[in-house]
Parts: structure tokens; sequence; C-alpha cells
């Protein structure tokens, strides 16, 4: 395929069902070129593109392989993207963790969980790939010092406990440490650095990047646009583009600027975008999850998500009109989020429901004290006090919770069919902690399809397009209609560890 051919497809993105004028409006979209004739202002081994969880493994793992001048480009002022704010919550089946509490579990039976959240459409490949190499990942957090509470959870969607969380109860507790990591080792490090396009070969292949220095998001931008030429090749690990409004609205109307996200300020798309006009298969755009665990009460991601993911085994989700359960506390993301989307009052209008917790079992999670502090949950000694507060029916309230804690004696949930393991023991009883409940655009299912090599997959000839590789949330297809929590980080790792040894190879 001619260079020509490649470059000529910048209309392609039109059929990704954007209306005119609804793509990015700042920053302004790269625009990738012919290196014919190009001046380089540099050369390096690797370039890697964005500092979050794919990237930052991708850059140690190629230098344990031999790498000696890799370079990593964020575009935000400070490295970790939105891997740094995100839950720090970590699946891997087969743990020392999980042995330790006898939690039996396997590459398959992670696998079978995933497949069951996607509905039929996720990559059945790609998942096994990632569950088979995910205890490797867990082992470079730790031999980076990362830290982790000395318990499993068991998440929304997962049949067993196989969840680490760090102890800082977000992903800086993995970034920090992976950062510090790669500067050991020596990967070169910029922040500040917009990517502005790929530079292609005769033969298209991508030869290097245009990235812009002293980069300020969001603002006009002096600075120079520099021609980095990558030897080996360049390897994608940009994120997500929840915070890309019209584009989230073109492929769901509904998730208009009203709707909270979860994302750091950067997740805007614009590398997945480049590499769907270089000819990548654009996978499940559609697909955008909402955080069920969020609260309408806190901006982002905030303490009530952590202190949700964590108590959601042993609490109770009330519907504010009935005084009534809803939902399995613990189904997956988008079964949750749906039943909580259909919270409203006699108007039709939303009625965030309430998650009741005892304070006894709540207070084992560190976001507690802060959801009290911050007054975005609050604590109650009676029953009473928090039906009133709330406005719930007290008398089916209280028959909700004599019934629950029946299923807390039983292990089974007549209601809703919730796997009460984790709730053993864990009756409702005062004093209570409560949080209101209303999901938030959290993660992007879609982006471009790779394979099993972290390699991006051409459109027009169904091969690999050289010297191009993606990892993390930028990928399409792997979780199909809903990812399970704690999914997002091994798959970030074990892909960018994995790009970084196809490149090594190729």
């Amino acid at each position: 395929m001619s260079n020509v051919d490649l470059l000529g497809r910048r209309k392609f993105i039109a059929g990704l069902g954007i209306a005119a004028g609804a793509a990015m409006v700042a920053p302004a979209m790269a625009v990738s070129e012919k290196a014919d004739g190009v001046k380089w202002d540099k050369e390096v081994e690797i370039v890697i593109i964005g500092s979050g969880f794919a990237g930052l493994a991708a850059a140690i793992e190629a230098t344990k392989l031999g790498a000696k001048d890799v370079h990593i480009f964020e575009k935000m002022s400070y490295f970790g993207g939105n891997s740094a704010i995100n839950g720090g919550l970590f699946a891997a089946p087969g743990t020392p963790m999980q042995k330790k509490e006898g939690v039996e579990d396997s590459v398959e039976r992670m696998v079978n969980d995933q497949l069951a959240s996607g509905r039929g459409i996720a990559d059945e490949a790609l998942l096994r790939h990632v569950a088979s190499h995910a205890v490797e990942a867990l082992q470079m957090t730790l031999d980076a010092g990362s830290e982790y509470h000395p318990y499993l959870q068991q998440l929304g969607g997962h049949s067993v406990a196989r969840t680490y969380q760090t102890t800082v109860s977000c992903g800086a507790g993995i970034t920090q440490p992976l950062y510090k990591e790669c500067k050991r080792v020596g990967v070169n490090t910029h922040n500040r650095s917009k990517f502005e396009g790929f530079l292609v070969g005769s033969k298209g292949e991508v030869v290097g990047v245009k990235m812009r220095t002293n980069y300020h998001f969001g603002e006009d931008q002096p600075g120079k646009v520099l021609n980095i030429r990558a030897k080996k090749g360049v390897i994608m690990a940009t994120g997500g583009f929840a915070q890309n409004v019209d584009l989230r609205m073109a492929q769901d109307p509904t998730l208009n600027a009203e709707v909270g996200c979860t994302n750091a300020p950067g997740a805007t798309g614009e590398g997945m975008f480049e590499m769907f006009r270089l000819g990548a298969i654009p996978v499940h755009l559609a697909h955008i999850q909402s955080g069920p665990w969020a609260s309408p009460d806190e901006g982002g991601f905030g303490y009530v998500s952590n202190y949700s993911i964590y108590n959601f085994p042993h609490s109770m989700a009330i519907h504010r009109l009935t005084g009534k359960r809803f939902m399995d506390e613990i189904a997956d993301r988008k079964t949750r989020a749906d039943a909580e989307l259909s919270c409203r009052n006699e108007k039709g209008e939303a009625l965030p429901p309430i998650l009741i917790t005892s304070y006894k079992d709540s207070k084992n999670h560190p976001n507690t004290k802060k959801v009290i502090k911050y007054n975005v949950g609050w604590k109650f000694d009676t029953i009473e006090e928090l039906a009133k507060h709330f406005d719930v029916p007290l008398k089916p309230l209280k028959a909700q919770i004599e019934e629950y804690n029946s299923y807390v004696k039983s292990g089974v949930d007549k209601q809703f069919g919730k796997n009460m393991t984790k709730a053993k023991d864990k009756y409702i009883e005062a004093p209570f902690t409560v949080v209101r409940l209303w999901p938030k655009v959290h993660y992007c299912q879609g982006g471009v399809q790779v394979n099993v090599k972290a390699e991006v997959k051409d459109s027009f000839t169904g091969k690999s397009i050289p010297g191009l590789y993606a990892a993390g949330e930028v990928c399409g297809g792997i979780h199909g209609v809903s990812r399970l929590g704690s999914c997002s980080i091994p798959e970030c790792m074990v892909m960018g560890m994995t790009a970084a040894r196809s490149i090594m190879k190729a």
C-alpha cells in the first residue's frame, strides 16, 4: 500500500458518526505526514506516548529487554495520566494472597467472568493473554515498591475475591513507583509534550512522531514542534476519551456535559483519532462505561468511589422512593449503573439511591473517615434518623433490613442472587454510614483494534501497521459491553509489557 493511500484517509474519521464541528475543538487535531525529506530533530530507539500504567510498564519492560534509549512523552505537566487517579485496584488470578486466603481461582475463571460481563462481544484471546500475564504485571509493581492492603476484595461481576488495592487507595500507588523505576533504569521522560502526528515511511510504516514541546493544556501553544525518529517503533499509550464530551455524545447523546466524569482532563482521545486516520480499526466506541459507585455529591472519582467499591459486598443499595433494594450490589458495572439510573421520583426526576452500611464494617476502609469529614457521606445512630434525612419510608426500610440480614445469616440472597460470601457475619445494624450513588462516565471500552502482540491492525490490509503498537484504554474491543472493575490495570500493564516485548523482537 502506498504512503499516499495511507495518509489520504483523513476523511475516514467522518465514518465514526461525528457530526460536523463536533470533533475536538481544542486542542487542534494532530495531522500525520510523509517522512520523505523530513529534517529529524532527534533520533531515539523507542517512543512511548503517554505515562500511565501502559506507558510506564512498556518502558520498564523494554529497558529490561535491553533497550538503551527509551523516551516517554506526556502531554500534561504531571506524569501518570488518568492512571494516577484511578482506584488502584488490580485483579489477578492465582496470586499469593489468594492462596493465603484460601481462594481458588484460575485464568479460565477470570476470563469467564469477563466474558459474561462483555455480553458476548469481548475479545477472548486478549482477555486470556492479559489474565495469563497479570501476576507478572502485579510482580512488576511490587518490585517497583507498590504497597497493597493486606486483604483481597471481591468486586462486582467477579466470582471470587481476586482484587488487590494500593494502600493509598488510588492508582498513584502504582504509577509513582513505576515512574521512579523508569528514572532508576534510565528511561527518558518528557512532560508538556503533545503528540502532533505520525511521520510515515514510503511503505506505510511509522518511522517517527511530531511532538510539540512546552505544551500547556487548554492554552495557546508557543512550543516548537520536533520531528523525532523512532528507530524501533512507537508505542501509543494515550488512554481513553471520556473527557471529550463531543465524541462521547456522538456515540451516546445522553452522555452530555451534565454527566460527571471520573477521568483526568487530558483524556481527550487525539492519539486514538490519529491512529484511525492511519487506518487503525475502530472497535466498540459506543460502549462507554459509567461507574455505579460514584457520588453526585463530589466531583471526579472522589472519595466515595473507593468507599463504595469496598463496601458494596456487605451493604444494601436502597431506592429512596420505596425503601427497598433494587439491585444486586455486586453485579457487573453496567447492570448496576442502569439500575441506579432507573431510580426516579414520581415526576421522573433523578433520585440518587443510597448505600447503607454498618459503620463497624465500613470503618475498616480508610475513606470512611474522609467521606464523613467532607460531607459526601453521613453517619447515623438510628434507622429513624437515616430515613428522615433521606425521606425514605421507614416501615418498608426496616422490613428490608430485616430481610437482608436474614440473607446474611443464610448466605442466600433471595431478592437479587447476590454472592453473599463477603457479607458473612456483616449484618446491617446501627450505627450506619450512608452515601448517595449516581453513575459517572469512567471508561471507554472502544478504541483501536490490537492483537495479542499489541500490534495495531490496519483496516484496509488486515495486517499490522509496521512500527506501531498500542496498549491500555486507547485500545478497543477487549472488554466488550462492560468492563469488570480492577481489570484495567492488569490490561494496561500486560499490554504495555507485551508491546515492549514485540518491539524488541521486531
